[in-house]
């Protein structure tokens, strides 16, 4: 019985980080676009409004 609940305990943990590095990389690279294209709006603003 204790192996299972070691089994399954493992299980969920490694599965939570797993969740956890995705969800951060995810973050980080919408995080990085939306600066990336709020310069670009920034930059090209003179354009744009006439």
């Amino acid at each position: 019985m204790n192996e299972k609940i070691y089994k399954v305990m493992s299980g969920t943990g490694v599965s939570s980080l797993v969740v956890g590095i995705v969800v951060l990389v995810v973050g980080i690279t919408a995080g990085v676009m939306m600066v990336v294209n709020g310069a670009r709006l920034l930059k090209r603003k003179s354009e744009i409004l006439l």
